[in-house]
């Protein structure tokens, strides 16, 4: 997605890296030691031995398992009901899930997203080994396509960093792309910059719905973004520091919601902070793609926290000229916080208490009830 205004380099910062500087390898949390001193890579899960199902693969980067790359065991699951135990560690690949392989459930084994991390660094200007370069969709370093997807403490990365590569100008570089139907995340953490989390849908036509719990997201333009009807819950959205002389440094929402739909985001019980300075964010700006002109981008945050991170006078903003905020359906209900202030009234719109009922998990979700389930 487009920057605002200049996009110049980023000064390094340490979000997933060991003190040991460029290149150095993710910092991770050990496993938890057997009485005989060895590794216990899958914690209450057990060895792949002593779990056997035939739907049950292992994944464990030391070779403890059934397969050391996350890739590899994807490609094992060649049909419906999988299940991926992956053992901590740092798993340095793009993965791709594609629309066959359906209610496939990945499960970090320690029970800690930090533990877990899949991570790459393709940026949407990064040249392939073949000509030409990745784009958005293509830098994205876990793909997912299939309905009923299913994620567990994990951490999805995209480590890309403008500052290590001032010659590349197409600085979006995506942790995730989520385009499958009842596509769900419990205790997750997406790391990134710019288009971080792309909860998006496989075609204009197709709704795709989308269910985040307890889950972290941090980064600066566009961070959570697409065409998806997406429920966040008690999550944390987080605006990263930027050594950039101009403002807005960033936008958390950027919702591409198709016009036939009539729901997009929601984000309810949440918390927005941020590692800048006061107001150098702005809540959202609506993405109207040039394939589809009649998206109405669609966002209601409601019963939220936002800290002084967010411009309460002016928390919205514009994309592209012809599609100004105000034409969008943007809404919020009972925040908080100082980024919440009503400080100007006509660039906050609310919901009156009436309407506020119209946008809640369930009428979103609609039959589809992930947060009745144990995550």
């Amino acid at each position: 997605m487009p920057a605002p205004h200049l996009q110049l380099p980023l000064s390094r910062r340490g979000f997933l890296f060991a003190a040991t500087g460029t290149g150095a390898a993710l910092a991770l949390a050990t496993a938890p030691a057997r009485a005989d001193g060895r590794k216990r890579p899958f914690g209450r899960y057990g060895s792949p031995a002593a779990r056997r199902t035939p739907k049950t693969l292992y994944v464990d980067q030391r070779g403890q398992g059934d397969f050391t790359s996350v890739q590899a065991a994807v490609n094992a699951a060649s049909g419906s009901g999988y299940t991926l135990v992956i053992a901590p560690g740092t798993y340095r690949e793009t993965v791709a899930v594609s629309s066959a392989r359906t209610e496939m459930t990945w499960i970090g084994a320690s029970g800690k997203a930090r533990d877990v991390v899949i991570a790459y660094d393709n940026a949407a200007g990064t040249p392939k080994p073949g000509g030409g370069t990745y784009g958005t969709s293509g830098s994205a370093t876990t793909t997912v396509q299939a309905d009923g997807f299913t994620a567990r403490d994990i951490t999805f990365a995209n480590d890309w960093l403008r500052a290590e590569h001032p010659e590349i100008t197409g600085t979006q570089a995506v942790a995730i792309k989520v385009q499958g139907d009842r596509s769900a995340f419990w205790r997750c953490r997406f790391l990134g910059h710019q288009d971080t989390l792309y909860a998006d849908s496989m075609a204009l036509g197709t709704f795709a719905r989308q269910y985040f719990a307890h889950c972290y997201a941090e980064g600066d333009v566009d961070f959570v973004f697409g065409r998806a009807t997406a429920v966040y819950e008690h999550c944390r959205f987080h605006t990263l520091a930027r050594d950039v002389d101009f403002t807005p440094k960033g936008m958390v929402f950027a919702p591409s919601t198709a016009g036939a739909n009539p729901y997009g985001y929601l984000a309810v019980k949440c918390r927005i902070t941020s590692g800048a300075e006061d107001g150098a964010y702005k809540l959202a700006r609506p993405w109207v793609p040039s394939s589809d002109t009649t998206a109405r981008p669609s966002l209601v945050v409601r019963d939220t926290w936002m800290g002084p991170g967010i411009d309460a006078a002016v928390p919205y903003t514009n994309m592209s000229s012809g599609f100004p905020w105000q034409d969008q359906r943007f809404a919020e209900y009972r925040n908080s916080g100082p980024g919440a202030e009503i400080l100007v009234p006509e660039n906050r719109p609310q919901l009156a208490a009436e309407q506020a009922q119209l946008h809640t998990r369930e009428t979103y979700l609609g039959d589809w009830r992930p947060y009745e389930r144990r995550g």
